[in-house]
């Protein structure tokens, strides 16, 4: 949300889509007497026209108030996550003050935009510790979710496994993740984005095409990267790929849309006989990357599938988690059990031989942006920048992108190096403050620099 109102993003993605409006435009000549992928190139040019028409007319530069209309309007619930994706379980030195700093900061910014606060929270890779609920409920957070293990794993037995949301023992409601419905979906062996006749995400023709020629538009440095143009379906697990057809990809997208209703519709038969007179709830969350970057065809299979569930049948509804909750009175009170949805489902992922080296100098950065905002209360003026940057930069090293990046091993440099400047900004900082020797121009270029949460307040680390 800060990012999509910061002016120096919106501005670069602005140059970003005219450079794309040029280059398809290029396309549109180089592939005139090729009808198959000239088609192609139109559609490419027409929709990234469109997205740059829709970007500064409808929504002025902000795609917040893309997401603030649909809010208003009934038809969404926008739920928060925590200030920069900080994995909340591996958080262990003074913890209510980062895990509260991750909830409060993303609750403020979220409110700023909004105008109220935030009834649910997404917890960073569904990552869940015990005892976090408490510092959810301080901030106004209504309900969160873990993981299917995180339910089942509770104590004592959940009755309705995953198809029912729970209570922790302070009011805070709970929901576990349905495995069927993510498995049609994320599935590489059973999910749809695989088929065939959708489009090859691994064919781009900032690949494909000479490099004098696609040069302007891949890095400054002059390595080739994805431009969002490709030519090819799926086709098969061959080398040889088959241009792709829009008009069949869709056709296959409203297919799957009506297969996944279908079996939703039998799933939440069989489970109504089992429960009695309480309605199953089905949760079925996926990462937004897949819809459009992966699977080019996702939002379009998702707008097909909320037609077809509104105007085919009459066995199931959308509902937003608070939709449910209000249902009924009571539910079972339920401690989660720690969870996340990574692999294996715990914390290997973020903490293991690649990265376990980086949370030592975050667990320090931790307990001294504690020390400095109990040290330096009411700070003023030049003090007080210093102490937001702190914040902020702590904010940035835990973010849990850093140790996926060194776990995945894709692009561990720059994950390595975001860590350490965000530690060595951080511990001159610090040692600025501590010997009330503060440079101005130094805090500047950090503020220029790392800008996020322009309106942070340090004392977020003085519960």
């Amino acid at each position: 949300m800060s990012m999509f109102m910061d002016e120096h993003l919106q501005n670069k993605y602005i140059r970003h889509i005219d450079k794309l409006i040029e280059l398809s435009s290029k396309e549109i000549e180089r592939t005139k007497f090729d009808p198959r992928f000239n088609r192609l190139a139109h559609m490419y040019h027409n929709d990234f026209l469109e997205s740059k028409r829709i970007f500064i007319d409808e929504y002025k530069k902000d795609l917040n108030h893309a997401f603030k209309r649909f809010q208003d309007l009934g038809r969404l619930e926008v739920i928060t996550c925590c200030a920069t994706h900080g994995y909340l379980p591996l958080m262990e030195v003074e913890r209510k003050a980062t895990v509260g700093a991750q909830v409060k900061v993303a609750v403020n910014l979220y409110q700023k935009v909004y105008g109220k606060k935030p009834l649910g929270i997404w917890l960073p890779e569904c990552g869940y510790n015990p005892g976090d609920e408490d510092i959810l409920k301080e901030n106004g957070i209504k309900y969160f979710f873990v993981d299917t293990h995180g339910i089942l794993f509770g104590t004592p037995r959940p009755r309705f496994g995953v198809f029912n949301p729970y209570m922790c023992k302070n009011g805070v409601g709970v929901f576990g993740r349905d495995m069927e419905t993510s498995k049609a979906v994320w599935s590489a062996v059973e999910g749809y984005p695989g088929d065939y006749n959708y489009r090859e995400f691994y064919r781009d023709i900032g690949f494909d095409l000479d490099y004098e020629y696609i040069r302007p538009y891949i890095n400054p440095d002059g390595v080739r990267i994805n431009t969002g143009i490709k030519y090819y379906k799926i086709t098969g697990n061959t080398n040889h790929k088959e241009p792709y057809d829009p008009d069949v990809a869709r056709d296959t997208a409203a297919f799957h849309a009506g297969n996944f209703m279908f079996n939703r519709e039998k799933q939440v038969e069989f489970l109504q006989s089992q429960m009695g007179d309480r309605l199953p709830i089905l949760v079925s969350p996926y990462d937004a990357e897949l819809y459009g970057h992966w699977w080019y065809e996702g939002p379009q299979w998702l707008e097909l599938l909320i037609r077809k569930i509104r105007y085919d049948q009459n066995n199931i509804a959308l509902a937003t988690p608070s939709d449910y909750l209000k249902l009924y009175k009571k539910f079972q009170v339920l401690a989660p059990a720690y969870s996340s949805w990574g692999w294996k489902g715990y914390s290997e992922v973020w903490l293991e031989g690649s990265n376990d080296w980086t949370y030592r100098h975050v667990h320090k950065m931790a307990e001294r942006m504690v020390e400095a905002a109990r040290d330096h209360k009411n700070a003023k003026g030049l003090l007080r920048r210093a102490l937001n940057q702190m914040a902020r930069e702590l904010l940035l090293a835990q973010s849990s992108d850093w140790a996926f990046i060194m776990k995945t091993g894709s692009h561990v440099p720059y994950a390595v190096e975001r860590l350490r400047e965000h530690a060595e900004h951080f511990d001159e900082l610090y040692q600025e403050v501590k010997e009330n020797a503060l440079d101005e121009t130094y805090i500047r270029e950090c503020e220029s620099k790392y800008n996020i949460f322009p309106d942070i307040d340090y004392s977020v680390y003085n519960p």
